[in-house]
């Protein structure tokens, strides 16, 4: 039985490393990078996936040295890495850092019915008001499981969590927050 794969030539790549793709964290196939005529992806070996997900920022300068495969009988040129190291730059600074604190508002029917709909949009209003609203993430969710004090609204602030609190409360808890830092 013959080999599936033909190696056609050694790559030395260089671009901007733009993130993984793959099934779940620290189990990614590929890469993409970014190069002058695009975007490529490009397999990753088992012995390198886990190390990369853990040291390489989106954003990242990177140099890929791999090897182009054609499928034999398919006749897809495939692209598979066997070191992939930092160019040296800096990532980009404009990537935004994540925000630590978070509202969930709940947006099911029976929590829209109840006020849902107002209490995100008093919510945005009091957080526009107070300079807060791009120093928190405000996420709509499904049920929250607690269906008997709609409408739902969760405040996560580090690992602490506040339930069904107005929204002039939250802004007063992420300012005292914001000030610990």
């Amino acid at each position: 039985m013959s080999n599936k794969y033909f190696t056609l030539s050694e790559l030395n790549l260089e671009g901007q490393f733009l993130g993984f793709v793959g099934a779940e964290p620290k189990k990614y196939k590929y890469l993409q990078l970014a190069v002058p005529d695009g975007t490529m992806q490009i397999k990753l070996p088992k012995d390198l996936r886990r190390s990369l997900s853990l040291s390489l920022v989106p954003g990242e300068q990177i140099r890929v040295l791999a090897h182009s495969q054609l499928d034999s009988r398919t006749g897809e040129i495939k692209i598979k890495a066997y070191r992939v190291t930092p160019v040296g730059g800096c990532p980009i600074q404009s990537l935004p850092l994540e925000p630590q604190a978070k509202i969930m508002v709940c947006q099911k029917s029976g929590c829209l019915k109840r006020g849902g709909k107002g209490l995100l949009s008093e919510l945005e209003k009091t957080l526009c008001d107070r300079g807060l609203l791009d120093k928190v993430t405000i996420e709509q969710t499904s049920c929250q499981k607690c269906c008997s004090s709609a409408p739902n609204c969760v405040l996560q602030l580090g690992k602490k969590k506040y339930k069904n609190i107005h929204p002039e409360a939250i802004a007063s808890l992420l300012e005292s927050h914001l000030t610990e830092q």
